[in-house]
This record gives structure tokens, sequence and C-alpha cells, in this order.
């Protein structure tokens, strides 16, 4: 329902949009008709200069190395590159879990951070129990990315699902359709359900440091107390 919930933000005059999983330039006209900020995730230059050109306010490099879909690049080589290729802020996000990694952000020209996995296990974040085990359970090799052959990758954590998935994604006999049709719902079965069998529990590489669940104030005041601590003996 892209279209009409892109026509819906600009109706409603939403102050901020950021968006992912795909090139929002065809509804960044009118989003801008509207005075909205609008973040596109970015995962390569090319893309960074083509928002930037549709007159975006801002752009997150992501790397693969985060949770759901993902690019081919890290967050290590592609953030600085997209820093020198454009004149808009750039915020980094993918495998960034504590202040280390927000600290190693701004070391590489970033304004900003972006976090996903680490907020999974926020107290306030109310995806199911499981999920959360999952992530606080993993470890750095825990991950996988699928779905590469359908053009966009998706980084899950290990489990039957994306096992079955990645040998179905290998078998000549099974339809790019039918690979699709074998993907949905999957993460509404992780989020709501907790389904660990048939669930898919997106969450970056970054999983195997992420050891307990907060509040989003610990983990923020956390985060930026480390940064601090790291810039400092830079």
């Amino acid at each position: 329902h892209a279209e009409s919930i892109a026509k819906l933000v600009a109706e409603e005059k939403v102050q901020v949009v950021t968006t992912g999983a795909g090139l929002p330039t065809k509804y960044m006209p009118m989003w801008r008709e509207a005075a909205i900020k609008v973040i596109p995730v970015v995962p390569s230059v090319s893309i960074a200069k083509m928002v930037a050109r549709a007159g975006a306010t801002a752009v997150i490099a992501e790397g693969g190395e985060s949770g759901g879909h993902v690019g081919e690049l890290t967050t290590m080589a592609l953030l600085p590159q997209v820093c020198d290729a454009v004149d808009i802020p750039v915020i980094a996000a993918g495998g960034i879990g504590d202040g280390r990694g927000v600290a190693a952000a701004f070391m590489l020209g970033a304004v900003g951070v972006q976090l996903g996995t680490r907020f999974l296990v926020a107290k306030e974040c109310n995806i199911h129990q499981n999920y959360k085990n999952k992530i606080l359970k993993a470890k750095d090799i825990d991950t996988i990315a699928t779905g590469k052959r359908l053009g966009h990758p998706v980084r899950a954590l290990k489990t039957p699902f994306t096992r079955e998935f990645m040998e179905l994604e290998y078998n000549s006999a099974v339809s790019n359709e039918e690979l699709e049709s074998f993907g949905v719902g999957a993460l509404r079965k992780a989020v709501q359900e907790g389904d660990e069998a048939k669930g898919c529990f997106m969450a970056g590489q970054i999983s195997g440091l992420i050891k307990q669940e907060q509040t989003a104030k610990e983990i923020i005041e956390e985060l930026m107390i480390q940064a601090q601590t790291a810039l400092k003996g830079a």
C-alpha cells in the first residue's frame, strides 16, 4: 500500500519521513511540496546522490551488517564514501550496537546514527519475547542474508525458516514466485507469534554484542556515555 500511504503522509503533513527497501524518488516531489523532510536509507553512493538531487534533507548510509533489507557494502566502506559524495547530512546505520560504534560512525563523517537491532530488546518494544530472547542469545555468526536471487536480500537470525529459504534459493527447480510465496508472513510470525520454526527474525550482525534488555532511556544514555569515552581517547 506504498502509494496510498505516501499520499496520506503528504495530506497529514507528517514533518519527517524516512524510507527504506526501495527508492522514494517518485513520492519525493509530493512530500517536498508539503514541506516534509525526507531522509532515505541508501545502500550505495549512486543512490545517495540520486536522492540528494531529488531533494532529500539527509541520508541514512546503511551497511549490509544491518538487519532486514540490506545492500552489499559494509558500513565501514560505505559511510565515508557517501559522506564525500553528498552535501547533505549523513546518518550511519548497520553494525552499530554500542557507544564504540557510535564513535566510529562520527569519526567516519556521520552526524548521527540509526540503531535497529539494539532497540528490539528495549523494554518498550512490543515484539514477542521469543524474538528478544533469540537476539540476547545470538552469537557473532548467527545471522544470514537470504533473498539475493530475488534482488532484495534480507538479513535475519539463523532459524529453520532461514535455512530452508536458503536451500530453496539455490534450488533451480523452485521458481522466484514460489520463493517469494514461501516468505510471505514470516516476519509477522516472528514479531507477533514468536514462531521459532516459521518466523523470520530480522536482526543485524551486531546481535552477538547485545546481552540485556533495557529501557530506551537506559540504552541511549549508555550509548552516549560510551561514545564520549571512546572519542576522548581517539
